[in-house]
């Protein structure tokens, strides 16, 4: 039942101050005044509490339980994050440059953090989510391309058939033509078919390491090289980033464009459109076509250098969700240099463990050592019980974990990529396990039931079709 439909006539919540202004300063243009007051729900402050924690007590989060979605990193959220954030609640960036010293050292310290964190020599703040980062990665390329006389010949960027779906559209929004490599039987790029599309007319080859099947690609320094020698830029997707932090850095690797996710790898809330936050690190020769204003440290602490002619300009209002900001470097302050680097092993041992332990029942693509995630492929495991990856996602629901990422990388069919981070005990992920094993005997012994899952959650299987062709995006009275 939605707000509205517990609204009674006459019924509130609240009570105005008796209204004092004798006349309006100014007239409201006649086109900007309602016809008719706003349809508004009618409801008393009791109604209003009992309806939204009612759905809050509806919805599933990290706080509630295991939240395994691949390259998703799920990680738990640290609420000592969210204390620091409130520190910061009551500035705004309209207030005189002097009176945010503080905010504007936080952002500089940061800043400097994460370039030693990914081997970048400066880096931006401003995007506002992973894919924006992207986008932006890859204007400032362009930038650096036309700045060079380059652009006309470099209209190519090379993207993995195992690549994240904003990799490509990212491309495309910046104008470039996209072409696909497809990865080798290792699960990694092929190097020949690497060999047969780079040519001068490549301006970017955009990869994630470990890729998306939780591989790590074992020839990037080749890879890196091969893109350098005809002139062309190698970016990284952060995305995966939370399996390598503190052991090797994408700078060192050879990538000229770092692109990170502060709401993934750095602790801070994510999902449900945000907020979120992408920076982007680059080496010394990209720096000139950063979004300004660019952080930089001064003789007398640190300050905002728009001095940049050469810069994409702004791709974001002021500069970037900067609480997000505030709780990642509450992160990255807690953890320190050992703690990072505790953090990537321990999610790559957690991948593992899972790994090892299901492989025993389901058919793991790529089964080898891998990073921070892996994929079972349930292709055979449909096609004998007739129970899909679909399926079991949804039968997980019932036993009160969260489902994994379903049906991505496209390049395994029926996949299923597991992500456990590293915040997750043994116990938890032995839960999970066991799970899992009851779905395993359930589609070989009842596949309906498993069919038909789940049982147990507020609203259960939707049309997929008829909610992605006719979708309601409001309440209609």
């Amino acid at each position: 039942m939605t707000i509205f439909e517990k609204s009674v006539a006459g019924r509130k919540g609240y009570e105005l101050p008796v209204y004092d202004v004798e006349e309006l300063t100014c007239e409201i243009p006649q086109h900007l005044v309602r016809k008719e007051p706003p349809m508004l729900p009618e409801v008393s402050e009791v109604d209003v509490v009992r309806h939204y924690t009612d759905l809050a007590m509806k919805n599933y989060s990290v706080d509630r339980g295991f939240y395994p979605l691949g390259s998703c990193t799920m990680k738990y959220n640290p609420k000592i994050n969210e204390d620091m954030a409130a520190l910061f609640t009551d500035i705004h960036p309209f207030q005189p440059r002097e009176t945010i010293t503080g905010a504007v050292k936080l952002m500089g310290h940061l800043k400097e953090l994460l370039c030693e964190i990914t081997g970048t020599d400066d880096m931006t703040l401003q995007p506002a989510a992973g894919a924006h980062g992207e986008l932006t990665g890859l204007l400032v390329a362009r930038a650096y391309f036309e700045d060079k006389g380059e652009l006309e010949k470099r209209r190519k960027v090379l993207v993995p058939d195992s690549a994240h779906g904003t990799n490509p559209a990212s491309a495309a929004m910046a104008g470039f033509e996209v072409v696909e490599l497809k990865s080798g039987e290792d699960g990694c790029v092929n190097l020949d078919e690497l060999k047969t599309h780079l040519d001068e007319s490549v301006a970017v080859i955009m990869l994630t390491n470990p890729n998306t099947l939780g591989l790590f690609e074992k020839d990037i320094l080749k890879i890196a090289q091969m893109a350098h020698e005809v002139g062309a830029l190698l970016y990284y997707d952060g995305a995966n980033l939370n399996a390598i932090m503190g052991r090797t850095r994408p700078g060192d690797m050879g990538f000229d464009i770092v692109h990170l996710n502060l709401h993934k790898t750095f602790s801070t809330p994510h999902g449900m459109g945000g907020p979120g936050s992408g920076p982007i690190g680059v080496k010394k020769h990209l720096a000139p076509y950063l979004p300004v204003p660019v952080v930089r440290k001064t003789e007398s602490g640190y300050d905002l250098d728009y001095n940049l002619p050469k810069s994409i300009g702004m791709v974001r209002s002021f500069y970037g969700n900067f609480l997000v900001m505030v709780k990642a470097y509450t992160y990255i302050l807690t953890m320190g240099n050992k703690g990072l680097k505790h953090v990537s092993d321990m999610a790559v041992l957690n991948a593992n463990y899972l790994r090892k332990k299901l492989s025993k029942l389901y058919q793991v693509a790529y089964d080898r050592i891998c990073m921070h995630e892996f994929v079972i492929d349930n292709e055979e495991f449909a096609k004998k019980t007739g129970v899909k990856t679909l399926d079991i996602a949804k039968r997980i629901l019932d036993y009160g974990m969260h489902a994994p990422t379903v049906y991505f990388p496209l390049i395994v069919h029926e996949a299923m990529m597991i992500e456990p981070t590293e915040t997750e005990s043994k116990m938890t992920l032995d839960k999970f396990v066991e799970i899992m094993e009851k779905i395993y005997n359930e589609a070989h012994s009842d596949p309906e039931l498993v069919k038909k899952a789940p049982y147990t959650t507020p609203i259960r299987r939707l049309d997929d079709v008829t909610a992605t062709k006719f979708p309601v995006f409001r309440f209609k009275k």
